[in-house]
């Protein structure tokens, strides 16, 4: 039976990329923190997963979506470094390897951009704490020099689907909130759950791809867009702005950052196009309207 590994497998993308697997026939492993699958402490047992794996996804890491206080960054950062070094010498001490290694990794990385879309080439590598996270990340990841195993890392953008932010940005539509946040001008990089699913079986069927590619929408918009094109999906026809001020009074009730918000992604998918993958859900409209169609 063909076998994929999910490392982390238990968050947001990995339980859904966990059914789309089983669909196609894989037998899927998960490894992580929670009860009833294998654990980090495990050596052996992951070493056995990853025996004979068709592929190894790495989606391990504790949210963003938290205050930045000294004990949550190190957990933010240790979650996604040492996690990565432990499926390293995994892969390394395996007879039959996994062919492929895909590690998360954020598009995050970029600087504030309004001025130009970053590029895997082009793009501006910005600064502070989040951007310190992506960079040790993708280098513990590519430190491993692994002589049977493709390494992809994937900068993923905000992942639409059932369930993760979607949640929380339609119920301020639903409350008349749904106005624009802050200045409304900072760029949303987004994908489709689909097309990131899709964008890693592309990536595994073309063995001659390897490195960073942007996981993300060819079609990034503002923030003022993204909230006018959910008013529009969701039948709301007004909705407030929230300014800076009352986003910094409501991260800290709420316990998150604000730069979730503010921060302007304006990330482009070049190197996955240019191989030749195309998007199902490359316009915001289509990819809201589809995961708004049962709501």
């Amino acid at each position: 039976m063909k076998k994929v590994v999910l490392a982390g497998g238990t968050g947001f993308v990995g339980q859904d990329f966990t059914v789309r697997f089983k669909k196609l026939g894989y037998d899927v492993l998960v490894i992580s923190r929670q009860s009833g699958h294998i654990a980090w402490e495990d050596r052996t047992a992951i070493i056995e997963a990853l025996e004979g794996a068709e592929m190894l996804i790495n989606l391990a890491g504790k949210s963003v979506n938290c205050r930045y206080t000294d004990e949550n960054r190190k957990i933010i950062m240790d979650s996604r470094t040492e996690t990565t070094n432990i499926l390293g010498e995994a892969v390394l001490a395996c007879v039959h390897p996994p062919e492929l290694w895909i590690n998360s990794s954020t598009a995050t990385i970029y600087r504030h951009a309004e001025d130009r879309p970053m590029t895997e080439q082009d793009g501006e590598i910005g600064s502070g704490f989040s951007v310190e996270v992506a960079k040790a990340w993708e280098q513990a990841f590519f430190g491993f020099k692994l002589p049977s195993t493709r390494q992809i890392a994937l900068r993923i953008a905000i992942v639409l689907g059932e369930g993760g932010v979607m949640e929380p940005l339609t119920n301020l539509v639903r409350f008349g909130l749904g106005g624009a946040q802050g200045a409304g001008t900072q760029k949303f990089s987004w994908i489709h759950m689909e097309d990131l699913f899709r964008m890693v079986i592309f990536v595994q069927e073309h063995p001659e791809l390897e490195g960073v590619y942007n996981a993300s929408s060819p079609h990034p918009v503002t923030n003022r867009e993204l909230m006018a094109s959910l008013r529009k999906q969701m039948g709301a026809r007004i909705g407030l702005p929230s300014p800076r001020w009352m986003l910094e009074l409501g991260a800290i009730f709420i316990r998150t950052e604000t730069e979730l918000v503010l921060k302007s992604r304006w990330v482009i998918p070049d190197r996955i196009e240019k191989a030749g993958f195309t998007f199902t859900y490359a316009s915001l409209d289509k990819a809201l309207a589809d995961l708004l169609k049962s709501k």
